[in-house]
């Protein structure tokens, strides 16, 4: 069999295919594109008819090669959404969940409705651009948008629209818009109601691995191209990650590591109590039957947004000249909490950072390296915290992490994720999220039995690099005044 998933990230997206061979994965990457947000005036917005161009320009190449398609699936980023009105179209470019429009939104509905309540029916973690948040501010705007909608479709649902002319809302992404209630089982109608908005506009939620339809026969037409079935891989990237983790136990915690990163652990049943709510950790929807207990961390965001600002006044670097210049910098200089809201939304970082600095009374790091050590052994105490955390809340112990995605490259933030946390560090696959939207398809086509049959496939079919702790006591010490400087608890 020869499949195609489409992952799509914040800053770029990838078209690869997938092959079964005597027990082997194999993997090859067909078209990668970049993801470019547009501003428009004050919005900021998803270019998703040039990502629908992108996801084409993929099945022309598969025509092109002459090679035959068993089916396909798609998986993108969470939170964001697009609206489709009565006729079937899209109604306006997708907002993007860094734009302003959510401003104070959520303290306004948290207010209105308490986090107490939203949490008890969603389990999930309060972030300012979540979904719920959105769709409430849109209300409060008396969005045209909104009186003309009749579905409501996330990024990989809209896309598999257009590709297929089915709408279904997709279970993993569906828990992450603080709006599905895993006790339940189903879109919570009360919560939807609360904030103004319809719950007709939220159709049938299917889970990862159901089929939901072949390729139109208008695009097959386009392009020349055969049908092929579609299926729902688990479409939130980070589900699709958690998936392909090369674990050979059930009780394991990962990091899933890219422009965000998302740690935590693989559990039965959706986590919602006092303890959860208090150190704001969330449970979104998982592959075949689990739940992902886990915390959004800001990620590599910060050092991608502060080489676009040395882009911008002329000074180029790649990632690799970066992590060179951090290695050779003074270490433990200064610290900064990742999810500080003074880096959600794009802008000059670097200035940021100093602004931080100076609130917290530490001297603000100038140089290009001395910049990026802050970031990236700030990102590394804070997982630190954050698996201390997962441990408390899951009751378990864990005897190192399982990091994955295209972050793992910064192999620098590897070794200093196994210092910080005093553990191994098992970083592979960095393709996880395309590996795990491929598993998916084999399981439902029968060509793999189960998810544990699939991980131990991926086990055999990808290195695993194992980073071992280091310098433990500067790291003990670094961890401590990272914790006073932040507070951090």
């Amino acid at each position: 069999m020869t499949i195609l998933a489409y992952d799509l990230g914040a800053s770029s997206g990838r078209a690869l295919l997938g092959r079964l061979n005597n027990g082997k994965i194999e993997v090859e990457e067909l078209h990668r594109f970049s993801n470019d947000p547009v501003q428009v005036g004050d919005r900021l917005h998803w270019d998703i008819l040039r990502l629908l161009h992108e996801l084409k320009q993929a099945l022309l190449l598969v025509r092109h090669r002459d090679i035959t398609l068993d089916s396909l699936a798609i998986d993108s980023w969470a939170v964001d959404f697009g609206l489709i009105g009565s006729n079937g179209e899209l109604l306006g470019n997708p907002y993007h969940y860094r734009d302003h429009h959510t401003d104070g939104v959520m303290k306004q509905v948290v207010e209105e409705l308490t986090a107490t309540g939203i949490f008890a029916k969603t389990g999930i973690q309060f972030l300012p651009f979540n979904t719920i948040y959105q769709l409430a501010a849109l209300k409060k705007a008396d969005s045209p948008l909104l009186r003309d909608a009749k579905h409501f479709l996330m990024i990989p649902d809209l896309l598999r629209y257009f590709l297929t002319g089915e709408k279904y809302n997709e279970f993993s992404n569906a828990t992450t818009t603080q709006l599905y209630n895993p006790v339940a089982g189903s879109w919570d109608e009360e919560l939807i109601r609360s904030i103004g908005i319809s719950p007709e506009l939220f159709g049938e939620v299917v889970q990862p691995g159901a089929k939901v339809g072949s390729l139109r026969a208008s695009l097959c037409e386009e392009l020349g191209i055969e049908s092929v079935p579609v299926y729902a891989a688990a479409e939130h990237d980070t589900g699709s990650a958690v998936a392909a983790v090369p674990a050979l136990e059930k009780s394991f915690a990962y990091l899933s590591c890219g422009t965000w990163s998302l740690m935590g652990t693989e559990v039965d049943e959706p986590v919602i109590n006092e303890l959860s709510q208090q150190l704001n950790f969330t449970n979104e929807g998982g592959v075949y039957g689990t739940y992902r207990l886990l915390k959004n961390i800001m990620g590599l965001w910060i050092l991608q947004e502060c080489r676009r600002s040395w882009e911008r006044a002329g000074i180029s670097y790649t990632f690799p000249e970066l992590v060179k210049l951090a290695e050779e910098a003074k270490p433990f200089a200064a610290f900064i909490d990742p999810d500080d809201p003074l880096f959600l939304h794009p802008g000059d970082m670097p200035a940021r950072i100093t602004e931080y600095c100076l609130r917290t009374r530490q001297t603000a790091p100038t140089d290009t390296g001395a910049i990026v050590r802050c970031i990236l052994e700030s990102l590394a105490l804070k997982y630190r915290n954050v698996l201390e955390l997962t441990e408390q809340l899951s009751g378990q112990a864990f005897s190192g992490l399982h990091m994955v995605g295209g972050g793992i490259q910064n192999t620098l933030l590897c070794q200093w994720t196994a210092n910080a946390i005093g553990k191994p560090v098992w970083a592979g696959p960095v393709e996880g999220s395309a590996i795990g939207n491929m598993i998916v398809q084999w399981i439902a086509s029968g060509q793999l039995a189960d998810i544990w049959e699939a991980r131990k496939v991926i086990r055999e079919s990808f290195p695993v690099d194992v980073y071992e702790p280091e310098q433990n006591d500067a790291w003990e010490s670094a961890y401590r005044a990272f914790k006073e400087t932040t507070g951090i608890a």
